[in-house]
């Protein structure tokens, strides 16, 4: 074969593998799109939600607080107002100096029906990861099995709770899909911007759109554990037989657990403690899992365009110890490469100019997006914000690959004022040296929130 031929042949390869991977992804994309429609279309009323307390499976709300966050009464009122006749609520917190007290209180005064509690972590610590050592006190006191962990800036609408017991734990009547029982239902993030600010409309237009599609659609193929934690139940008797180390429990269908020590302090150890407990109760229990039709909305506050690259760079570098080779793949999932990819490909083998192809790309793939977004939603984006978010899903796409060099080459990130060096696994030690360079200054960066100045009340109606 001569030189030329060679080269012939590379380039005969190179373009018919973009445009493969083109298809696959475009696949992906219309899989994740698709599941959305039907999933979050129509949302109906649980009958559990009418059901007496005795009747129902009893459920222990734990949602760990840190300060005020935005629209933190009315996220948290949320949860007082559950259509569900059987559960308890513990608002965990540090202390009682802890700024988000004096609002849990008022709460509590104004449902007094209902079952709330504070629980006080007062010192106690079983890793370096705050959020698991805030809920260790209401984890020990919890009543009851099903656990729903629900995260401070998270707000549901009133059905959710009862729409999710449904799934986790279905009625003897209900048809059964698996062999497979399911372990933990999940919601699918929705941004709600509470004050406009470039980073905040950035952030919104990455989580009701890119994000979205791809967490729907990978959860609908469910190859493998994909679990965000903003919302999240699972039984407290499963939890305690695994410890994240993800290996197979060999008799785990019969009671079977893991030796030495279990439950949720075992997961102190890592950052993204909520993927890493999905990920055991798949992996080690051999449990499913399942989205719920209702969405986590997330409520995002004042951020500005480094909050929210800091923020990317963040979880960029936990996946990366976490799910490498999805993690390295990531920029070839990306409009922007994907399509320059594709066009190169498509122009060698059916002379198609990219000069056409690339606008009928990017306008199909933001259509399929905002397609995306008003199934979430529930409606499609407002006229008057319709080319402000335009805009911001282009700025996205734009620094999706300069985030992710900065994030890929580092190891060391910032996350509640605390600074962590992510080992194997996506576990995390505590460091005290600020890293130096462009990297280590990304890592640092703190985020400019006062709730102050982004405190706006949000329906709890559905």
């Amino acid at each position: 074969m001569t030189e030329t031929e060679s080269q012939n042949l590379l380039k005969l390869t190179l373009a018919s593998a973009s445009i493969a991977w083109y298809t696959i992804l475009w696949s992906i994309g219309l899989i994740g799109c698709i599941s959305a429609r039907k999933r979050y279309r129509l949302r109906p009323r649980s009958p559990l939600a009418s059901a007496p307390a005795d009747s129902v499976p009893g459920v222990s709300i734990l949602r760990p607080l840190k300060g005020l966050d935005t629209n933190l009464y009315e996220n948290l009122e949320s949860t007082f107002i559950q259509e569900y006749s059987n559960y308890e609520i513990f608002f965990c917190v540090d202390d009682e100096d802890d700024q988000a007290v004096p609002v849990v209180r008022e709460l509590m005064a104004k449902y007094p029906n209902v079952n709330a509690h504070i629980a006080f972590r007062a010192g106690l610590s079983v890793g370096v990861n705050p959020k698991v050592n805030n809920l260790m006190t209401a984890y020990r006191r919890a009543a009851h099995d099903i656990l729903w962990v629900l995260d401070s800036n998270v707000q549901v609408d009133r059905g959710t709770l009862a729409r999710a017991v449904d799934i986790l734990s279905p009625p003897p009547s209900a048809p059964h899909t698996s062999s497979r029982r399911i372990g933990v239902v999940h919601h699918v993030p929705l941004a709600w911007v509470s004050n406009d600010a470039l980073g905040s409309d950035v952030e919104e237009a990455f989580l009701n759109t890119n994000h979205a599609k791809m967490y729907i659609a990978i959860n609908t193929v469910a190859i493998d554990s994909c679990v965000v934690g903003k919302s999240c139940l699972y039984r407290k008797s499963d939890l305690e037989r695994v410890n994240g180390t993800l290996r197979p429990i060999p008799n785990a269908a019969h009671g079977g657990c893991q030796t030495g020590e279990r439950g949720l302090e075992t997961f102190g150890r890592f950052l993204a403690e909520d993927n890493m407990i999905a990920g055991a109760l798949w992996h080690e229990l051999g449990l499913r899992h399942d989205l719920s039709c209702d969405v986590a909305k997330n409520v995002v506050g004042d951020m500005s365009l480094m909050d929210y690259i800091a923020r990317r760079v963040r979880w960029i570098r936990v996946r990366k110890r976490m799910v490498f080779a999805a993690t390295m793949a990531e920029p070839l999932t990306e409009s922007i490469l994907a399509g320059s990819l594709a066009a190169c490909g498509f122009y060698h083998l059916c002379h198609i100019s990219p000069l056409l192809f690339l606008p009928v790309h990017f306008i199909a793939w933001i259509l399929v997006d905002l397609d995306v977004y008003c199934s979430l939603a529930g409606h499609p984006i407002p006229p008057t914000k319709r080319w402000q978010f335009i805009r911001s899903w282009a700025l996205r796409e734009l620094v999706a690959l300069p985030i992710w060099l900065v994030a890929i080459v580092g190891k060391e990130v910032e996350w509640r004022g605390r600074r962590y060096e992510v080992l194997r696994n996506g576990e995390v030690q505590r460091v005290e040296e600020r890293q130096g360079g462009v990297p280590g200054w990304f890592g640092r960066r703190k985020t400019r929130y006062d709730s102050r100045q982004y405190y706006e009340p949000l329906s709890t109606q559905e």
